[in-house]
């Protein structure tokens, strides 16, 4: 990448500092050609979703969303699969160039979108933060949270305090094998995506498998405890770095970078989960604790996972309305009718009424 903002090595902390401010980000104002750009097709518990959403609200960049339906199957619907065969979310669209993977959606918003007053999230190439922060990126980005989550649903007896309602599991499984069969009709009914169609059902089936094994579950959750690990050191020398400052710092430095971006929905996830009590808190990785309740007062995201632990808002409603939208003209002729048998039936009511008035 060019370099716009730093010109040397020693100002690369405070130009880091200054374009991530958070009075900045709320003060700036946009720029042409960040108005509703691109557009980002997404699902609000999606955890690769909430990654991209929340680098976007941090640029202070301005998108189109549509919020795409996984309860209702809407991911596995032709139109979808057309734009991204994998049948998945995210999905950026700027312009003709579509980006489906969410590590290069957001290099990708990092690279485009970086006019004055933009904050960076990945410093420049040549700064001696960039190693870190990708180091950091690529350990959190690569873990298995697929597994975690669904696993975390099917054996709701590992988790403490966990967010998601009883019946989940129940209904998480119904659906899935209500989604296999979905598949092998869709590729049936849709033969240019047949093959897509096909591969989808096939890793639908080998997650179930592996997700619903109890010892690889655990063994993963084991091997997380060593990733923590390393964020709790990371952390501990963000503190003995600035000991007399005062001033909070984040993962790789006292900027708010990408990596932040992931380790912020990661411990999200996991509270949301009901794991946070086995990874920290209670004395156990105090840095780790004290980040978690420092970056989820960030105005950012509080806009996009303030409210995401509510399943019932997040979820429910809006698929409520999306089916109310997709049957409007039966759910508006039926209550036209329901309407005017209703104004009968009181109509006859008051004329009974009359009439028996006038007979006494």
């Amino acid at each position: 990448m060019a370099s716009e903002n730093i010109s040397e090595p020693q100002d690369e902390k405070s130009a880091l500092i200054q374009t991530n401010s958070e009075e900045n980000i709320r003060e700036r104002t946009v720029s042409v050609v960040n108005k509703a750009e691109f557009k980002l097709y997404h699902w609000t518990q999606s955890f690769n979703s909430q990654k991209v959403r929340l680098a976007i609200a941090e640029k202070g960049l301005r998108c189109e969303e549509y919020d795409v339906s996984l309860p209702l199957s809407e991911h596995n619907e032709p139109w979808f699969m057309k734009l991204n065969p994998a049948g998945e979310v995210p999905v950026l669209v700027h312009n003709d160039t579509v980006i489906c993977d969410p590590t290069r959606i957001m290099d990708y918003l990092e690279e485009n979108f970086k006019d004055e007053g933009t904050p960076r999230l990945v410093p420049e190439a040549d700064s001696r933060y960039y190693l870190r922060v990708q180091h950091y990126r690529e350990l959190l980005d690569t873990l298995p949270m697929d597994a975690y989550t669904h696993g975390c649903i099917l054996h709701p007896e590992i988790t403490v305090d966990s967010h998601i309602p009883a019946y989940a599991a129940t209904s998480i499984r119904t659906q899935i094998g209500n989604t296999q069969s979905e598949l092998e009709k869709l590729a049936e009914q849709n033969p240019e995506l047949k093959d897509a169609y096909t591969a989808k059902r096939r890793r639908l089936k080998s997650k179930l498998f592996d997700h619903d094994n109890m010892k690889y579950l655990k063994k993963l959750l084991d091997e997380l405890e060593g990733v923590m690990d390393q964020v709790e050191t990371e952390l501990q020398r963000r503190v003995e770095e600035t000991p007399e400052e005062g001033s909070p710092s984040w993962l790789c430095g006292d900027f708010f970078s990408m990596a932040d971006v992931s380790l912020a929905v990661l411990l999200h996830r996991l509270k949301f989960l009901g794991l946070s009590r086995r990874y920290w808190g209670n004395g156990v990785r105090v840095n780790v604790e004290t980040y978690y309740e420092r970056v989820v007062e960030r105005p950012a995201f509080r806009r996009v996972l303030g409210h995401v632990n509510n399943i019932l808002i997040s979820a429910v409603l809006p698929v409520a309305f999306r089916v109310a939208r997709k049957n409007a003209p039966v759910i508006v002729g039926s209550t036209l009718l329901i309407g005017l048998l209703g104004g009968a039936t009181y109509l006859g009511f008051l004329y009974m009424k009359k009439r028996l008035t006038s007979f006494s």
